[in-house]
């Protein structure tokens, strides 16, 4: 059974191992930012702890594929508990609104670990997030994915997400590549 929980020390281990089978935390920029953040493992476990903070903006600021720098956003990051490490959900907000910058492609990111994906684990986590989401004060939440990530179609759709645009051009993308964005009301 797979269960949400917020980052702890006891569960670092595991997360670690993750990453060096090849797991990534993120999405786009994967290989940067492992080895980034197996270097800020390394240089502090609990500062590294420290950056997940319910709310917290502790993390380093985000890198944008233009080489601006960002500040984070406040967020939530939880991590997927089976026994061991399977994957995280980040929800990300600007307090007093619904809406993002323009930097934020959504309020919501997922990742599961390869090896235990197809057991509904992402479709679990997004669901028992959005409790936390209109904790936040949202009405709504964002999220996107390309146009051929069919394993993260279904899980935004099973989770009640509906279709809002279709976008090319996305910053964090190439600019042919199709972002498919979703609302989920909450």
């Amino acid at each position: 059974m797979m269960e949400l929980r917020q980052p702890d020390a006891a569960m670092l281990p595991s997360y670690v191992a993750a990453m060096e089978r090849g797991w990534s935390p993120r999405n786009v920029g994967s290989e940067k930012a492992r080895l980034d953040t197996l270097e800020r493992i390394a240089r502090g476990e609990a500062a590294f702890l420290s950056e997940f903070e319910d709310g917290a903006t502790r993390g380093p600021p985000i890198r944008l594929p233009d080489g601006s720098v960002v500040p984070r956003l406040p967020d939530l990051l939880r991590w997927m508990w089976d026994g061991e490490f399977c994957g995280l959900i980040n929800l990300r907000w600007q307090p007093g609104t619904n809406a993002l910058p323009p930097h934020a492609l959504g309020h919501v990111g997922y990742t599961v670990v390869p090896w235990k994906r197809n057991r509904g684990y992402a479709t679990q986590a997004l669901i028992e997030i959005l409790p936390l989401a209109r904790q936040q004060g949202l009405d709504w939440i964002e999220a996107t994915t390309t146009d051929d990530n069919v394993a993260s179609i279904r899980t935004l759709e099973k989770a009640g997400a509906r279709l809002i645009d279709k976008l090319t051009g996305v910053v964090h993308h190439g600019a042919d590549e199709v972002v498919r964005s979703y609302r989920i009301e909450l």
